[in-house]
């Protein structure tokens, strides 16, 4: 067979700038973009008060999605100093009357807000419905105020939290596809909860959640009325649509919305 070297060392020497070219036409590498970090004002809650009770609903899927919100690394509560300060207060004054506050969540990032735009704008899904919100149509959700693109939780004051009896009792896992009952029914027919009676369960999409809802009258009223008090006095503000829902004020960040993950590294490096 004819041999011709100076032909393979000319093709060689042809290949070698395309081969160049490509290199430079490919992209490169992207380059993971750092996660936001909560700035030193934030904290973990238990590292203020670990005797105040966490059930982060956004970590699992019992919540109104039926989905583990994006955002949610860990079960966690973060909030800012001087809210969690106040917390801490609060629940020195609940404990010698036998009772604990229970946090259902705290700061929120801004893409847990966009997780919730996004599942309320999708009208077909609907799993969750008859616990949630049974006698509100899905459309309805941004008009009547329970979906807003901006959260006051993802400033890091706000909170929602609830009062449980002490001893606790253990509240049971939800069981994904299990039956679902209407938050506001009666509550040994609600998902069980270890908090006491407030006459709605947490994230009740329904009037009978507004916070001095005439119909609400005897033990539950009384809950209500020792939750919102208590944290009235350490300087918690009550959203009047959701009795579950308080902001500290002055907020450390009364025009920031953040969007740091929650998780344990994300208060790293204070």
């Amino acid at each position: 067979m004819p041999h011709f070297p100076r032909r393979a060392a000319v093709l060689r020497a042809l290949a070698l700038p395309v081969a160049a070219l490509l290199a430079l036409a490919s992209p490169a590498p992207a380059q993971a973009r750092p996660e936001p970090k909560a700035p030193k004002e934030f904290v973990a809650l238990s590292d203020v008060d670990p005797t105040i009770l966490q059930e982060i609903r956004y970590a699992t899927v019992h919540n109104f999605t039926g989905h583990r919100i994006d955002g949610y690394r860990r079960p966690l509560c973060l909030l800012t100093q001087p809210a969690a300060r106040a917390l801490h207060r609060a629940q020195r004054a609940l404990l010698p009357l036998g009772y604990s506050l229970k946090v259902y969540d705290c700061y929120r990032p801004q893409r847990a807000v966009d997780d919730f735009v996004d599942w309320a704008e999708d009208l077909d899904d609907q799993a969750m419905k008859a616990e949630f919100y049974p006698r509100v149509d899905k459309t309805r959700l941004f008009e009547d105020g329970y979906i807003a693109a901006k959260s006051g939780h993802s400033r890091g004051s706000t909170l929602d939290l609830t009062l449980v009896k002490l001893p606790a009792a253990p509240t049971r896992d939800y069981v994904p596809g299990e039956p679902l009952k209407p938050c506001y029914g009666p509550r040994e027919e609600r998902f069980p909860d270890n908090s006491v009676d407030m006459g709605t369960g947490f994230d009740c999409f329904d009037t009978l959640a507004h916070t001095e809802d005439p119909r609400i009258q005897g033990a539950q009223r009384a809950n209500r009325t020792l939750l919102k008090g208590t944290l009235e006095r350490e300087g918690f503000v009550n959203l009047p649509e959701e009795w579950w829902h308080f902001t500290y004020q002055p907020e450390a960040f009364p025009d920031r919305y953040f969007d740091f993950p929650i998780s344990r590294r994300s208060l790293t490096g204070h």
